[in-house]
């Protein structure tokens, strides 16, 4: 999203529209976006809300590539921590089953979970001294076959560690969640984060996701993090921007949220996973 545009471009553009924060997404690029940041951060209002994207893959068989993703982790908790963002959104992998199925000892999907949670116990412990969160993003099943639910996410952040929380993101609990605002009650005490898309993946208003009963359950259970839209715009960018930030407020106001909610955003990318045009807003008291 909002390809061509310089990082001062888009805060000022963002700003502009109404949103309250921008989520700096990128692997390679990302440390260059986190220094702009830093130097015009002090000019506006808009906030680093969390970041997104490392290499690597943390539950690779191959040693390097997992190594190659912790070490970019923690320095992207730093970051996040210099920034004064929530945190460093985590996907674990994406794809099918990277490690072999060794029963009886243990199936591939139980050695892929232990191994992740063993890698998260370290990290947990340095977001606790940075003050920021791992926060696992859950999936669906089109797209991952690890990570699919926030009850999965739930058992796996409570035994890695109190620097380990999850997100919930609207467009992947559509496909997978029975009952999306019964999964945000049920696990609220981890939840970080949130992800806002309609059905067909385009901007809040533009599908046929009904968004107030989840909004309902998180204003119900307090929430006052971010909210981000990550997906694909209809029309031009300050368009598209604008309508999904009037229209996610109508929906907030039907949902009865009782906390201030007006802004958000994300900077991000465009339609797959490695290349979707995203946006980030931001809910809660500013």
């Amino acid at each position: 999203m909002l390809q061509g545009m310089t990082l001062d471009q888009k805060f000022s553009l963002l700003e502009g529209i109404g949103y309250d924060g921008i989520e700096l997404v990128g692997r390679d690029e990302l440390g260059d976006k986190v220094s702009r940041a830093k130097e015009i951060l002090p000019s506006y209002r808009l906030k680093v809300s969390t970041l997104s994207g490392y290499r690597g893959d943390l539950i690779s068989p191959n040693p390097l590539e997992r190594r190659l993703a912790i070490s970019d982790i923690e320095e992207r908790l730093g970051w996040a921590s210099e920034l004064g963002a929530v945190g460093l959104i985590v996907v674990p992998t994406f794809g099918s089953l990277k490690l072999p199925d060794l029963m009886p000892y243990a199936s591939a999907y139980e050695l892929e979970r232990s191994l992740l949670i063993s890698e998260l116990k370290g990290l947990s412990k340095i977001s606790v001294d940075k003050g920021v969160r791992v926060i696992l993003e859950p999936l669906n099943r089109y797209e991952t076959h690890f990570l699919n639910t926030l009850d999965q996410g739930y058992a796996i952040a409570e035994e890695a560690g109190e620097g380990v929380s999850i997100m919930a993101d609207f467009f992947h609990m559509n496909i997978e969640e029975p009952d999306m605002a019964e999964a945000i009650r049920r696990n609220f005490k981890r939840l970080a984060h949130v992800h806002l898309a309609d059905s067909n993946r385009l901007e809040p208003g533009k599908g046929h996701t009904n968004f107030v009963p989840s909004l309902k359950a998180l204003g119900e259970m307090g929430y006052n993090g971010y909210g981000a839209l990550e997906c694909s715009l209809s029309e031009e960018p300050e368009k598209s921007l604008s309508s999904a930030l009037s229209y996610v407020r109508s929906q907030l106001r039907g949902a009865h949220f009782k906390r201030s909610i007006d802004k958000w955003l994300k900077e991000g990318s465009s339609t797959s996973r490695k290349d979707r045009r995203d946006t980030r807003s931001r809910w809660g008291s500013t």
